[in-house]
């Protein structure tokens, strides 16, 4: 959504299985901030030094030859290269002070480029941290397209948001949401651009739901079950956060987050009529 993360694959629709749990790793809508240690391939510079050209060489200047041989491939491949050496080196910075005191000029000095060079990676510091276009949202509206006739929306996105967030409770996730749970809590910057997220979340569901049900403009109704599932997604998350924070994890983390996920997408299911009646 930092330091000893998994670096999470994107999730390109409902989780399932092993491949699943990197990306839920970070409840979905928050790119984890991996600090794993990475070796970058040696400059061409310096490969091509070490093998001097031989006599017969054409004449083509050596510079001008090197930048046709690399192609669109190896270029692509250096700027990964760099933007993983930004993205470690600030999750090592948010692990040690916090994001709120961490500049990004200090992050360019720790990663071994300029400041400018941050800044065409991500043009927000908060980027650093969460995608600008979470992969959350095409999965979740993925969700909702895919189910079959006759499931409700709060079903299939409902259900799709528990299967999600339980996965924070794999053993690859344990670090990383522990880690992210301390970068998040501890700036006041992340949590009001997670919320931003989630409200964004939120507007895209409701438009599908509005779009599905040919619902006229100024109606409620996909809004407010759109804003019943994202609350259930946000509950689940920092559910989560507090239960990684006390030490819980793993496999008993999982099936509390799946326990408290149906007890949740129950009441999505069967409305709010029953519950907290006065007494």
């Amino acid at each position: 959504m930092a330091h000893a993360l998994p670096r999470p694959t994107p999730l390109p629709g409902p989780p399932s299985g092993d491949d699943a749990a990197p990306a839920a790793a970070v409840g979905a809508t928050i790119r984890a901030v991996p600090s794993v240690a990475r070796e970058v391939a040696a400059p061409v510079e310096t490969q091509h030094a070490a093998q001097p050209e031989p006599v017969a060489a054409p004449a083509t200047p050596p510079r001008r030859r090197r930048s046709a041989e690399q192609g669109p491939g190896v270029r692509e491949q250096k700027r990964q290269e760099t933007r993983a050496r930004i993205v470690d080196a600030a999750a090592e910075l948010f692990a040690e002070r916090g994001f709120d005191a961490v500049s990004v000029l200090e992050i360019a000095r720790r990663a071994g480029v300029v400041e400018k060079t941050v800044f065409n990676h991500f043009p927000v510091k908060e980027g650093l941290v969460f995608d600008a276009d979470p992969p959350m949202r095409a999965a979740l509206l993925d969700a909702v397209r895919r189910r079959p006739a006759g499931e409700s929306v709060s079903a299939a996105a409902g259900s799709f948001v528990v299967g999600a967030v339980s996965l924070l409770g794999s053993p690859e996730a344990a670090s990383g949401v522990r880690r992210m749970a301390r970068i998040i809590r501890g700036s006041r910057t992340l949590q009001a651009r997670e919320r931003e997220i989630l409200g964004e979340l939120t507007d895209a569901l409701a438009a599908l739901i509005a779009e599905e049900t040919g619902a006229r403009r100024g109606q409620v109704e996909p809004w407010l079950a759109a804003h019943a599932v994202l609350g259930l997604y946000a509950s689940l998350l920092e559910l989560a956060r507090d239960r990684v924070l006390a030490g819980v994890h793993g496999p008993e983390l999982a099936a509390e987050l799946r326990r408290q996920g149906r007890r949740g997408l129950s009441l999505l299911q069967f409305g709010l009529a029953g519950y907290a009646k006065s007494r």
